[in-house]
């Protein structure tokens, strides 16, 4: 099994004026276990078909983590920032599934 190590963004909402609030990105470093490896071209009507990769990563989780894992919006895993499309709690772990690439706020 393959070893973990990178970044997984929060997207945690913040009241940045009087009845204003906005997804402020904050990045946290976690370790975990790479538990299956796979990837799928799809075809779209463009000209380069779209690549979504169905990766589980098993990653130990922290209190910042259980108590903001539905603000888990990407996790950076070979040098490329792809969207976290599912969540599973198994004290102490969290299994996170992977879906296509992320293209939102990285900061």
């Amino acid at each position: 099994m393959a070893k973990f190590h990178g970044i997984i963004g929060y997207a945690i909402s913040t009241e940045i004026t009087p009845g204003v609030w906005t997804d402020v990105i904050t990045s946290r470093e976690y370790f975990g276990d790479v538990l299956r490896e796979t990837k799928e071209w799809r075809g779209a009507n463009q000209v380069n078909d779209n690549l979504t990769i169905g990766n589980r990563i098993s990653v130990v989780g922290d209190d910042f983590a259980y108590s903001n894992f539905s603000a888990m919006r990407f996790i950076v895993w070979a040098g490329v920032y792809w969207k976290v499309s599912s969540i599973e709690i198994q004290r102490p772990r969290l299994i996170l599934s992977l879906g296509g690439v992320y293209n939102g706020p990285k900061t």
